[in-house]
C-alpha cells in the first residue's frame, strides 16, 4: 500500500482499499513541517471517532480549496504516513514499530485507533529499556496504558541501581515529584511482597516437616519402623532368617531424627529428675500435636496421645493459647495436602505401571 504526501491536491491510489482506488481524495492531513498526506474521509471516519468529529465539522476553504484539513503536528512527518496507513490497511511492519512505535502509541490514544494501541502497547513494551524506561512510563501514564506502565515499574525495580544513573531519571527528579514518589512506593510495595511471600514459604516448610513428623510418629508407633534408609539384603547366605526390608522409609532424616529423639525421651534423667530438659520438651510439644490433630485417640498407640486429649478436653473452658490452636490448624491442613498429593502421585504411578504391561503384553502378541 502507497500514500502519497504531495504539496498539491492529487488523487490518493491504495491498492488494499480497491473501492478506493480512483475515488479523488478530499481530505488534506498537514504534519510538522507543511507537510500533505491526501486521505479519504470515509476510511478516516470508519476507522477512528476523533477523526470522524474533525471531519464533520463545518467545512473551511484554504486557498480555493474544497477539501477538509487535519492538522496532525508534534510528531514526525514520517510517523504520521505510517499513521494513516494503518488507518487504510490494519499492518505494521518491525522497521516502523523500532522507530516509531512512542510516537505510534501517543497518536493512536489521541485519535482513540484502539487495535494500533493495543499492537504498539505490546510493541514498545518488548523494546524497552533502561535507558529509556522512564521516558515510556511517563508515555504510558499519559496514554492510560496499565499494562505498559506497570511492565516499565516491574523493570524499574528489577534495576533500580542502573536506571537511577540515566539522565531520563535525573529529569524526572527535577519535573515530576510526583512520579518518583509513585516509583518508590511501588518499589517498597514489591519488596515487601516479596519479604511477605518468603516469609510464606519457609512457613509452610516448617508446617510440612511437622506434618511429615507426625506420619512419622505414627509410622514408628504403629509399624514399628526399626531399619531407616535404603533398602538392605542379607547378603548371598540364604539360610539366614533374618527380616529384610523391602524398601526405604519414605521420610529417611525425619523418621531416623524422631527414632533418636523418642529413645533419648524413654532414658532421660534430667525428665524423670524434673530439671527439664530441652530435646524432651521438644517431644513432649510434638506428642501433644499429635494429639490435637489425632483422631482416633481410642485406637491410637502413639504414647500419651489419650492423655493428651482428655486433658484439652478438661482444659476447653480455659483460654487456650491461639498461636497453638493456628499452628494445630496449619498442621492439619498441611497433612490433608500431602496425602492428597501421595495419593494422586500413588495412582498416576499405577496407572504408569498398567499402561507399561499393556504395551508388553501387546508386544509380546506382535512377535
Amino acid at each position: 500500500m502507497a500514500i502519497t504526501a504531495t504539496q498539491n491536491d492529487g488523487v490518493s491510489f491504495i491498492s488494499d482499499k480497491t473501492s478506493y482506488d480512483l475515488v479523488e481524495t478530499d481530505v488534506e492531513i498537514i504534519t510538522s513541517g507543511r507537510r500533505r498526506i491526501p486521505a479519504h474521509s470515509a476510511i478516516l471516519a470508519s476507522a477512528s471517532p476523533v477523526l470522524t468529529n474533525i471531519i464533520e465539522k463545518p467545512r473551511k476553504l484554504h486557498g480555493g480549496s474544497s477539501k477538509r484539513v487535519v492538522k496532525i503536528l508534534g510528531v514526525p512527518c514520517d510517523a504520521v504516513s505510517v499513521f494513516v496507513r494503518f488507518l487504510y490497511s490494519p499492518s505494521l511492519s518491525e522497521k516502523d514499530m523500532e522507530k516509531y512505535g512512542i510516537h505510534l502509541l501517543a497518536l493512536s490514544h489521541v485519535y482513540m485507533v484502539t487495535q494500533l494501541k493495543q499492537r504498539c502497547t505490546k510493541g514498545v513494551g518488548e523494546r524497552v529499556t533502561t535507558e529509556t524506561v522512564v521516558d515510556v512510563l511517563q508515555l504510558a501514564r499519559l496514554c492510560d496504558a496499565p499494562d505498559l506502565y506497570l511492565k516499565c515499574m516491574r523493570l524499574i525495580h528489577s534495576k533500580f541501581k542502573t536506571v537511577e544513573q540515566t539522565e531520563g531519571w535525573k529529569f524526572l527528579q527535577e519535573h515530576d515529584p510526583f512520579l518518583e514518589l509513585d516509583i518508590l512506593q511501588f518499589i517498597d510495595d514489591a519488596e515487601s511482597r516479596k519479604k511477605r511471600r518468603r516469609r510464606h514459604r519457609k512457613e509452610q516448610d516448617l508446617f510440612m516437616q511437622l506434618s511429615e513428623a507426625m506420619e512419622c510418629l505414627e509410622h514408628i508407633c504403629t509399624e514399628g519402623c526399626k531399619l531407616v534408609g535404603p533398602s538392605s539384603n542379607s547378603g548371598d547366605d540364604k539360610s539366614t532368617t533374618s527380616v529384610v526390608k523391602t524398601g526405604p522409609c519414605n521420610a529417611f532424616s525425619t523418621c531416623y531424627g524422631l527414632q533418636l529423639l523418642i529413645r533419648h525421651f524413654a532414658v532421660c534423667k534430667k525428665r524423670v529428675d524434673g530439671k527439664g530438659c530441652i530435646r524432651c520438651k521438644r517431644m513432649i510439644q510434638l506428642l501433644r500435636l499429635h494429639s490435637s490433630i489425632c483422631d482416633q485417640s481410642e485406637s491410637c498407640r502413639v504414647p500419651l496421645c489419650r492423655q493428651f486429649k482428655n486433658k484439652g478436653e478438661k482444659d476447653k473452658k480455659m483460654v487456650e493459647d491461639t498461636k497453638w490452636k493456628i499452628l494445630v490448624r496449619k498442621v492439619a491442613s498441611a497433612k490433608a495436602m500431602s496425602s492428597l498429593s501421595q495419593s494422586k502421585k500413588k495412582k498416576s504411578e499405577v496407572l504408569l505401571k498398567e499402561e507399561a504391561e499393556d504395551f508388553i503384553r501387546i508386544r509380546k502378541k506382535l512377535m
